[in-house]
């Protein structure tokens, strides 16, 4: 690749450009999941390397069928763990709850949109479509009926499912609670299926167009679902629900480290420029800034080699691409 001004802020699109080349292509890990799927060499789960003493915590997790949690600095590659779990047991695609200080569990395992279908029962009644018995739409509920990613993890199976809980230190102080009872069980119910006079209900889950049949609004799973939670280490959660996990905590990140994550994205590094950028990002880390891997990553591929050829450019991009994220 080399460094070509395709936006050069006049508006106006120059008059020799080749259609072919309206952008230019997207580094391995920005590319898009059709992509990924043709070259699985790209793929996250694959050119992931793990940090030491990790590869026994996730076992030890599995084993014990209990939830792991990773604790470490944004861009450390906590999220990234999972994926290749799921890549490498074989366990379809992961699912994935993303925590804010606005979640709740029972978000997490369903939805019901009461007002949606009572707007279509009247949709039907503008239309004339009368029924014919009072019952002829009450079956209708499962259309109105979502899994959420905690939900569908419990749906029963031959294998488990992989469940990504993001961030969880940004939940409100209740959630890791409410979490335990359902993570010990394995199972809820479903109030509004529960009432219904229809005992078998299908609805829709999590996966895309994906649909299960839901029995006297109970779910309950055959297997425990493979979790990994991720924190930032912003806050201390509370001991019953430390003590149902298998804690992890991110080691510092070495030089050898980081030329290895840099190598399965980008093939060889044996360059300077490489090399710089390698040092100058790991001393921020030793100095407790926080920056990214992937800001790294970014970095690299666009200021290897002579791409840049302008030296102050050059430097006003590395300032740009390496900024501190601050404490989040």
């Amino acid at each position: 690749m080399s460094w070509t001004p395709y936006y050069r802020g006049t508006g106006v699109p120059p008059e020799n450009r080749d259609d072919r080349s309206v952008l230019p292509l997207p580094p391995p890990w920005r590319s898009s999941t059709g992509r990924r799927t043709t070259d699985p060499s790209r793929d996250p789960a694959r050119t992931y390397r793990p940090a030491p003493g990790l590869v026994d915590a996730v076992n030890a997790a599995l084993h014990l069928r209990r939830p792991l949690l990773l604790t470490g600095r944004a861009g450390s590659g906590k999220s990234t763990v999972i994926r290749q779990i799921a890549a490498e047991l074989e366990l379809g695609e992961v699912l994935h709850w993303h925590i804010t200080s606005r979640s709740t569990l029972a978000d997490a395992l369903y939805r019901y949109d009461a007002l949606g279908r009572i707007h279509a029962h009247n949709l039907r009644a503008a239309n004339g479509q009368t029924p014919a018995s009072d019952t002829e739409y009450e079956d209708d509920i499962g259309d109105f009926v979502q899994l959420g990613p905690l939900g569908t993890a419990l749906l029963p199976g031959t294998r488990p499912r992989a469940l990504l809980i993001d961030e969880i230190d940004k939940s409100d102080l209740d959630l890791p609670s409410d979490l335990l009872d359902v993570l010990e069980r394995g199972s809820f119910e479903i109030p509004e299926l529960a009432r219904h006079p229809k005992r078998e209900i299908e609805v829709r889950t999590a996966d895309k167009d994906g649909k299960h049949t839901i029995k006297d609004g109970w779910v309950q799973c055959t297997e425990f679902p493979v979790i990994v939670l991720t924190s930032n280490g912003e806050r201390d959660f509370p001991a019953p629900f430390l003590r149902r996990c298998v804690r992890f905590d991110m080691p510092p990140l070495s030089e050898e480290n980081l030329k290895e994550i840099v190598a399965a994205h980008l093939g060889d590094i044996s360059d300077e420029t490489t090399d710089s950028l390698l040092k100058a990002f790991l001393e921020r880390l030793n100095d407790n800034d926080h920056v990214a891997i992937d800001q790294l990553l970014n970095a690299v591929y666009l200021l290897r080699g002579d791409q840049v050829t302008d030296s102050d450019q050059r430097r006003h991009l590395k300032a740009m691409l390496l900024q501190g994220l601050g404490r989040g």
